[in-house]
């Protein structure tokens, strides 16, 4: 491959491999449930590899999908940011994860990397990657927050250093906000997209770093907190709090969207959603509680510079 030629087969057999590597490790991990694959194909091009892990000793569920897909002509709807791209042949691969703990003290965590062509009619091929981790606690704990950043900051360090971990840090607290409720979705991370600017190996490079820095930020955090004991009154609270990821997903995540505006299979795109969920009209946690503590975390921080 010359240097910046776009091979989507490379990226391809890199996002197979790390599905099977995150897999693995969250199947050892966990120790009481494993993976039920769901292999799928799609009539308008392409296909995916659907995992599913269900009420194990440490996930109530978790969902690990590879997807494969394209067509001859993009849905103008799903190229609302690149009205040129309407039309246009594609393909997009991905992998995209979502992990919703059994206990209220493991944050729940999303993680997706992702690779999009596509041929206009007129001009050249276009191409990008985007992807990105982030972490939603419901009981905060700092040293976790402080490492979750450390491994996001290390992830960049070859790629930009300070700059790129500032900015995709910064684009993640944007990204994963819920405008209607004024608050983050949780303690952030990193987030990208549209990615092509240092040409197509350094950009497949970063994308391979995050991809693969995912569990060298969440498994020690997980293996923390996995014990901790826990009542109904922090279980009753993961569930309200579960609500909010409900409401990103499917009001603002772009590619919840994507995936469904482009006839995507509905039942891999919405398997990000918890198992079990509550609402509660006009919840307010008890000042001073643990519960309460958590507003102070849902607002974008400089956690490596705040946190001890």
């Amino acid at each position: 491959m010359q240097q910046g030629t776009p091979d989507i087969h490379a990226v391809t057999e890199f996002l197979q491999g790390l599905q099977d590597r995150i897999c693995a490790a969250i199947e050892q991990l966990d120790g009481g449930a494993a993976f039920s694959e769901d292999a799928w194909q799609r009539p308008e091009g392409g296909g995916g590899r659907s995992r599913v892990l269900k009420q194990g000793a440490v996930f109530e569920q978790a969902g690990v999908g590879f997807s494969s897909v394209g067509g001859e002509a993009l849905p103008a709807a799903a190229s609302a940011r690149r009205p040129q791209l309407a039309g246009a042949p594609w393909q997009a691969v991905g992998v995209s994860l979502v992990f919703h703990p059994r206990n209220p003290h493991v944050p729940t965590t999303h993680m997706n990397v992702r690779y999009f062509q596509a041929r206009p009619s007129e001009g050249e091929p276009v191409w990008w990657f985007g992807g990105g981790f982030d972490l939603t606690p419901f009981y905060p704990v700092d040293a976790d927050i402080r490492h979750w950043h450390e491994v996001a900051r290390s992830v960049c360090e070859p790629w930009g250093g300070e700059a790129r971990y500032q900015a995709h840090k910064r684009w993640c607290d944007e990204y994963f906000h819920l405008r209607h409720r004024g608050e983050t979705r949780g303690v952030g991370g990193l987030f990208y997209d549209d990615l092509n600017e240092d040409g197509f190996d350094a950009s497949f490079g970063y994308t391979r770093a995050v991809g693969e820095g995912f569990l060298d930020a969440y498994l020690p955090i997980v293996r923390a907190r996995k014990d901790a004991p826990y009542g109904e009154r922090e279980r009753q609270f993961q569930l309200y709090r579960r609500g909010r990821y409900v409401e990103f997903n499917l009001v603002f995540d772009r590619g919840t969207l994507f995936g469904l505006q482009s006839g995507g299979r509905t039942e891999s795109i919405l398997m990000s959603l918890p198992p079990l969920v509550r609402w509660e009209y006009g919840y307010q946690p008890e000042a001073g509680s643990a519960e309460a503590r958590l507003a102070d975390y849902l607002r974008p921080r400089d956690w490596l510079a705040e946190l001890p």
